[in-house]
């Protein structure tokens, strides 16, 4: 990495955490600030083990958990988990990435603890570490912007089941042109800080549900020439600070606004089977992509979306 470029991304980071910082300050001083709780209806240990089966399955698959653990629950008669309880079961879902991935995340620790003390920053793992630092940031201000302008988020137009329909079946249209155009020719070895730093921009995307964190990911990774399989890895890994930062956070408030010892159990059931079955569609989806295309989720956002935009015609939903 060359000097200026070292400057560069040194000032937009810093200019990026100052704005981290103020928003953070102003979240604190606000006398708006949604207050996370758990869902009002009292989920048991079925339905804990169900709402975890779903955010592991559909978090790291194109398709948008948050969508599912939405529509799934109100389809079954079981209320909207809403945004703190689905927040802190995704912490399961880090797990599983931490535990799939160990080998890679500690060959880029190593790599940077390395680059640093040499001074080689144009080593792989320091190219990659920026990456991710850099494309962790345009969705935690964003994030922020959002709790600051919605502060009733879970009872907000903004996670209808309107716009969850629309935007899976518009997400579907964008992964089906990157699917097209996509040259799918670039490999892990070839990833770089601008990749993250695009792959970031797009993971903002995933702050409307029914977007799809790796959905909006992964189709930007296709549109810069990544290989399906790549793209699906980096989104994972580029995930984890925004998805960790998410769930810690929601669960401080959760712990702030009072929690029974029931509550937490329940949290924890969810939490531990979203990791299970996190790692299960992670090992999955990496080794369907080294051999088939993103069609299938193409058409089954597709799908979805008609299918509940149909129901709200029908009035069941």
């Amino acid at each position: 990495m060359k000097r200026q470029e070292r400057s560069f991304y040194l000032w937009v980071s810093g200019t990026i955490l100052g704005l981290v910082l103020a928003l953070t300050a102003k979240l604190a001083n606000a006398d708006v600030v949604e207050t996370p709780v758990l869902p009002q209806t009292q989920y048991n240990i079925f339905q804990a083990v169900i709402l975890g089966m779903v955010q592991g399955l559909t978090e790291f698959l194109p398709i948008s958990s948050t969508a599912h653990l939405k529509a799934v629950p109100v389809a079954l008669g079981w209320g909207d988990p809403g945004v703190a309880f689905t927040a802190v079961i995704q912490l399961g879902s880090i797990g599983a990435v931490v535990w799939y991935f160990w080998a890679d995340l500690s060959q880029i620790v190593r790599g940077v603890v390395k680059a640093i003390n040499t001074k080689d920053y144009e080593s792989q793992e320091m190219r990659m570490a920026v990456g991710i630092g850099l494309g962790t940031l345009p969705i935690e201000i964003c994030g922020l912007f959002l709790k600051v302008l919605v502060p009733d988020l879970d009872n907000s137009a903004f996670r209808s089941m309107t716009t969850i329909a629309c935007a899976s079946i518009v997400m579907a249209i964008l992964l089906g042109w990157a699917e097209y155009k996509g040259r799918h020719l670039r490999h892990f070895n070839h990833l770089d800080a601008q990749d993250g730093i695009l792959m970031g921009l797009a993971q903002t995307l995933a702050l409307i549900p029914g977007v799809s964190r790796s959905g909006s990911t992964i189709t930007a990774g296709l549109f810069i020439g990544l290989e399906r399989s790549t793209a699906a890895r980096f989104s994972f890994l580029l995930g984890l600070p925004a998805i960790t930062l998410a769930g810690l956070v929601e669960l401080l408030g959760v712990f702030q606004a009072g929690v029974k010892t029931s509550e937490l159990f329940i949290l924890a059931v969810g939490t531990v089977s979203s990791a299970i079955w996190s790692y299960l569609a992670i090992a999955w989806l990496i080794k369907y992509l080294q051999k088939q295309s993103t069609w299938v989720f193409v058409w089954y956002r597709l799908a979805f979306g008609i299918l509940i935009l149909g129901a709200i015609r029908n009035g069941s939903a």
